[in-house]
């Protein structure tokens, strides 16, 4: 997987857009996702937060989403808790593309 290009950052290193290209979205929510610490578990304010300073377009709950599709985050049935998966998505180690 590549790494994010710098265009989508801002000068502060934060996400300043959400990409439209696959392989562009998931860089960003690799990006993304290695500001969580595997073995914690983060309730949902606490993952808002990280993401509201990982990113500049004010949309916590589109990546939240993302990151849970893709498997970079798991959760709580109800949503109450978030952490890093045990194990990486197949997409990640196996070089495949993801779903949408």
């Amino acid at each position: 997987m590549d790494a994010l290009s710098p265009r989508f950052l801002d000068t502060e290193g934060r996400l300043k857009v959400f990409p439209s290209k696959r392989k562009d979205r998931l860089a960003a929510l690799l990006f993304l996702a290695s500001r969580f610490e595997p073995g914690r578990r983060y309730a949902e304010i606490e993952v808002n937060d990280l993401l509201y300073a990982a990113h500049a377009f004010a949309d916590p709950c589109l990546l939240r989403r993302e990151l849970y599709n893709h498997h970079l985050l798991d959760r709580e049935r109800n949503g109450s808790a978030y952490w890093v998966p045990a194990e990486p998505p197949a997409w990640i180690t196996e070089g495949e593309a993801c779903h949408d």
